[in-house]
């Protein structure tokens, strides 16, 4: 499916229920750069020319859902994607682009933060060459797990 000229990839809902949360207990934790490891996003979308990575971590179930997750981006076919939650993106290295339904461009570097509002459609560039770091308010993906 093409919107923009660029691949749609929307937000699944998820379907697993059991996972490892990060927040089963009182206390203090580091997660240290590389502890996990991220999936390839063009076998999940089924577009090889696609290069991003994505991985969720799962941090709480509760009420107030919360998503941690590491995602990065190289040059390749960009494709779309519809937040119907929030998420905050923090950019850790390199840049990420980003145009939204009305084709405003949005670039990301090192330092800058992106938040997505539920009902949002973005297209990622396909000259993204990046890292960030999210947060969302979500149960976890199972396709990115």
């Amino acid at each position: 499916m093409k919107k923009n000229g660029g691949k749609k990839m929307s937000e699944k809902t998820a379907t697993k229920t059991e996972f490892n949360y990060l927040s089963q207990k009182p206390g203090v934790q580091l997660i240290k750069a590389g502890t996990y490891k991220k999936i390839e996003l063009n076998n999940v979308l089924g577009i090889q020319a696609v290069k991003s990575q994505i991985i969720d971590v799962p941090v709480t179930s509760k009420q107030n859902a919360l998503q941690l997750g590491y995602f990065a981006m190289q040059p390749g076919e960009e494709f779309e994607f519809t937040y119907t939650f929030l998420e905050v993106k923090t950019i850790i290295k390199g840049k990420i682009v980003v145009r939204d339904d009305q084709g405003e461009k949005y670039v990301a570097e090192a330092g800058d933060v992106f938040i997505f509002t539920p009902d949002t459609t973005v297209v990622f560039d396909g000259e993204s060459d990046g890292e960030a770091i999210y947060t969302g308010n979500r149960l976890p993906e199972p396709l990115f797990i």
